[in-house]
């Protein structure tokens, strides 16, 4: 099976709604070879071990010329930004890392999430406020698509009056990771760039703002701060920035969408939400094994053979992680496929591990927490309308595009 066979695999439309046979069959080769220089790995000892070595790398330069030329082609972003720490190896990555979490978390700002708390709920409280009199929505565009860009709008310290455009902008760029296949290539392409110079462009406005008249907000920490590993450029601000919106975005989103469909399809879970709210946190941490966000990691290859499940993986190899395999691996989870919030010993690979486990990790948490909590909260006799419901394209960051829900109202 070939690199392109697999991703058509896995992106069948069967397989979107539900691609954990598709993983169990993976598993029964924890590292199958995929062509001539695609490995994949699907077990959870497997891909854990490689989320924490040395000799894999983040950097797609590292890439032989044979696995790079395997790899499916993809429209280029014509853009002027660096790569983010994401896509980056030690020392570079390490350093970028350190000087983004300084205003983000601890040791250094240890309550900025925390902090949120009151503001995130406010913004629940006004989407779901914001459903009017209607008896059914779209729950992906009526809250789980707004509620993380006005989250991070809030964040980055981006104007009220500005937090239209911002939506706008972060809306096309999403849409880009996820093409529909009935438009026309080169038109989303020219759309795509055209938010991407746009949103640049006002975001270097605000930076040469935000250096003249610091607020409380993380772009203005980012570009004022003096740490040891010295100042972020102001090309590295951007570069975060557009990690923040692109990356936190579509995880939470996914997050949020697929925890209210499993709530849905669990009404003794979801009732037990809405009478005992502590239940969100290890709920949460269950829905991020069972119906992860982030499905595989891509983007990874090899900087020297590796010994691995009766496998030599080759230097400069194209790797994918399936994580959401890993995480229904019963050599590691008793009976993987059952939704269990009282489920213990829950370490799975949702967040991902190692030195690129999830930046935004603690903020998504508290997002699907409030989200989940008060839509359980709130909303009399959820129901879905359409079970499976439609799935976007993309493998790897895997909701639906839709989810219509009905309800008989909702409590104050």
């Amino acid at each position: 099976m070939t690199q392109g066979m697999l991703l058509r695999q896995i992106t069948d439309h069967a397989n979107r709604a539900d691609p954990y046979p598709l993983y169990a069959e993976l598993r029964k080769t924890p590292v199958s070879q995929q062509g001539d220089a695609l490995f994949v790995v699907s077990t959870y000892w497997e891909i854990k071990s490689l989320l924490h070595d040395p000799r894999i790398s983040s950097d797609a330069r590292n890439l032989s010329p044979q696995a790079a030329g395997a790899l499916p082609q993809q429209e280029e972003e014509t853009t002027a930004l660096p790569p983010a720490f994401l896509k980056l190896d030690p020392p570079e990555h390490d350093r970028l890392r350190r000087m983004t979490m300084r205003p983000f978390g601890p040791p250094h700002t240890p309550r900025r999430v925390h902090n949120m708390h009151g503001e995130l709920a406010r913004i629940v409280s006004d989407l779901i406020d914001g459903f009017g009199d209607r008896d059914q929505v779209d729950l992906v565009d009526n809250f789980s698509y707004p509620f993380p860009v006005t989250v991070i709008c809030r964040l980055l310290g981006i104007p009220r009056e500005d937090e239209a455009r911002f939506h706008s902008w972060a809306d096309t760029i999403a849409a880009s990771l996820d093409p529909d296949p009935d438009q026309d290539p080169g038109e989303r392409l020219r759309v795509t760039q055209q938010a991407r110079t746009e949103l640049g462009m006002y975001l270097s406005g605000l930076i040469d703002e935000r250096r003249g008249a610091p607020g409380d907000d993380m772009l203005s920490a980012l570009v004022t701060d003096h740490g040891p590993d010295g100042q972020v450029t102001p090309i590295e601000v951007l570069s975060t920035a557009a990690l923040l919106l692109i990356a936190g975005h579509e995880t939470t989103v996914n997050l949020i969408t697929n925890g209210m469909l499993t709530l849905l399809r669990n009404p003794d879970v979801l009732k037990r939400l809405r009478d005992e709210p502590r239940l969100a946190v290890p709920l949460v941490e269950e829905l991020l094994r069972f119906e992860p966000p982030v499905q595989l990691l891509p983007q990874r290859t090899t900087l020297a053979d590796i010994d691995i499940a009766d496998t030599t993986i080759p230097k400069g190899a194209s790797v994918w992680l399936v994580l959401a395999s890993g995480n229904r691996d019963p050599q590691r989870f008793l009976d993987p496929d059952r939704f269990d919030p009282d489920r213990k010993d829950n370490q799975h690979l949702g967040f991902g591990s190692g030195i690129h486990n999830c930046f935004g990790a603690p903020l998504a948490r508290l997002e699907a927490q409030l989200a989940l909590t008060e839509l359980a909260r709130r909303l009399d006799n959820p129901r879905l309308l359409e079970d499976p419901p439609p799935y976007r394209q993309n493998a790897v960051l895997r909701g639906p595009r839709h989810l219509n829900i009905a309800f008989d109202g909702f409590r104050a």
